[in-house]
């Protein structure tokens, strides 16, 4: 079966790194990847879930386990398993790698502003969410156009004043129109934060997690 995916990220996974010294001021992606417990997470060897997404009438799934510390993934969906190294050559990592990464987006965006490099931001505030239209602090993350499975793409995060992601807009190649969906049903797991729960602008849930496991 091929793979199914929605949005595909640029891929700047640098590992796990520690956040800034106490001393210095945190810029607002730090503040949200720390509104999400990333400080726990560095603590994290291994986390599993499952991906659901709605495709029509049917939905879809495909189960992870990231072995951090070894480097591993674990991947099955319908048709297929296998687990693979993350130290493998880019040109030698399986399809499967690509719905590794735009998976991971949709649970640990957070902590991607922390692992990741190769972007830019810009906050805007007192900006209307997309969809509720509450008032929140617009949080626009562009890639550069060099790295990644997609380079280029542009996150537009919108955040409440507890620097948690209400809503987020994805635009593929930093377009000026995107896809916006919610970010909501947050569960908290060994002091770490994840939204479990997409939907779209039109109120249908699109994508959820289930089997969150954390060791």
């Amino acid at each position: 079966m091929k793979l199914q995916t929605l949005l595909i990220p640029a891929l700047f996974y640098v590992g796990i790194i520690a956040c800034s010294t106490p001393k210095e001021e945190l810029n607002t992606p730090q503040k949200v990847a720390q509104a999400y417990g990333f400080d726990n997470f560095q603590k994290v060897n291994s986390i599993a879930y499952t991906w659901n997404v709605q495709a029509g009438d049917v939905v879809r799934t495909r189960d992870w386990r990231w072995n951090i510390q070894d480097r591993t993934v674990y991947f099955a969906d319908a048709d297929t398993s296998y687990t693979y190294s993350l130290d493998l050559p880019q040109e030698e990592l399986p399809k499967a790698d690509a719905g590794f990464i735009n998976d991971k987006y949709w649970l640990m965006y957070p902590f991607q502003l922390m692992w990741d490099s190769g972007y830019t931001y810009e906050e805007t505030h007192d900006v209307p969410a997309p969809i509720s239209r509450e008032n929140t602090t617009k949080l626009s993350i562009v890639y550069n156009n060099e790295d990644g499975y997609t380079p280029g793409d542009a996150y537009d995060l919108y955040l409440d004043e507890s620097y948690m992601i209400k809503e987020w807009v994805f635009r593929k190649g930093n377009g000026a129109e995107g896809r916006t969906f919610t970010w909501e049903a947050e569960q908290k797991f060994n002091g770490v934060t994840f939204a479990t729960e997409h939907y779209n602008a039109e109120g249908m849930k699109l994508i959820w997690f289930t089997n969150i496991e954390i060791k």
